[in-house]
């Protein structure tokens, strides 16, 4: 698709739930089982905003913000993996979702698989891109190898992530093969604009396995991800050339070790798909949905 055709605007009504004395906002389009579309960092509801619509006439589509990202709050919190998991299957049980399909990607990859293999029996299918699936954080490039292990140093990553806010300013729209426009990159900045409010972009870095440390994290990973290859749940995985954390030997595994999975090329892309293809993950998400 042209970049023309991706559009900047975010037409969908706010809603807002509690959860854990917190408030989250969402996206709820669409009637009929739910579809959970769940992001990552340092993104927001907003990155599936083109993708939505081809679902509405299926489903119910729910888009939520992590806690302390996008419009949700930001409460006293060291935000960890197991903190955002809370929140997450609060918002999930809160909201009676059943029957439910995942569309997962990045850090919402890692908190979808969590919670599909805890709750199998609540899942319907599980779609998949640039997630957090190995026990040992892979990405195509060297490079971006060691920006991330910067992010990991302690003064350098809180001086890079939250002073200089690199995250939303470089890393983002370097993950994305077309160039985002102004009003695109203002929607991304709306909820870091001073460094008091980025410790969520900060923290993220700090929970990805990397030579097994978080230890919770590494075992949380490798548990989803063994269940994963037991599973019977559809499976849908969209990857990208080249790609950033789904390298072609990430994608050969999934192929070899995941059952009842389809995989869908998306073309050039990087680690932020739904900003260089949605509609083409859109219209694959609509026809693989119907097969359910």
């Amino acid at each position: 698709m042209a970049n023309q055709d991706i559009s900047a605007e975010f037409p969908f009504e706010p809603h807002f739930i509690e959860v854990h004395g917190s408030k989250i906002h969402y996206v709820d389009e669409g009637a009929g089982d739910p579809i959970l579309f769940l992001h990552g960092n340092p993104t927001s509801s907003y990155l599936w905003r083109n993708i939505i619509p081809h679902l509405t006439p299926k489903a119910r589509c729910l888009a939520p913000d992590l806690i302390g990202m996008g419009k949700s709050d930001k409460p006293d919190s060291e935000y960890r993996f197991f903190d955002h998991v809370t929140y997450v299957e609060g918002f999930i049980e809160k909201m009676d979702l059943k029957n439910l399909t995942l569309v997962i990607h990045d850090w919402g990859g890692a908190l979808g698989f969590h919670y599909a293999m805890r709750y199998e029996n609540n899942i319907k299918g599980i779609a998949f891109m640039e997630a957090i699936l190995m026990p040992e954080w892979e990405v195509n490039s060297p490079e971006a190898r060691e920006i991330f292990k910067a992010f990991r140093t302690p003064e350098v990553g809180w001086d890079l992530l939250v002073n200089k806010n690199i995250f939303v300013e470089r890393i983002l729209p370097g993950g994305i093969s077309r160039k985002l426009t102004e009003k695109e990159m203002d929607h991304y900045r709306e909820p870091f604009l001073d460094p008091a409010s980025r410790k969520p972009i900060w923290r993220w870095p700090n929970e990805l396995p990397i030579n097994g440390e978080p230890a919770d994290v590494v075992s949380a990973i490798e548990s989803f991800n063994q269940k994963l290859q037991q599973s019977d749940v559809p499976k849908l995985l969209f990857y990208a050339e080249p790609g950033a954390i789904f390298p072609p030997r990430v994608i050969d595994w999934c192929r070899q070790n995941l059952k009842n999975l389809k995989t869908v090329n998306i073309g050039s892309g990087n680690h932020f798909i739904q900003e260089d293809n949605p509609h083409l993950i859109g219209a694959e998400l609509a026809s693989w949905y119907d097969t359910l």
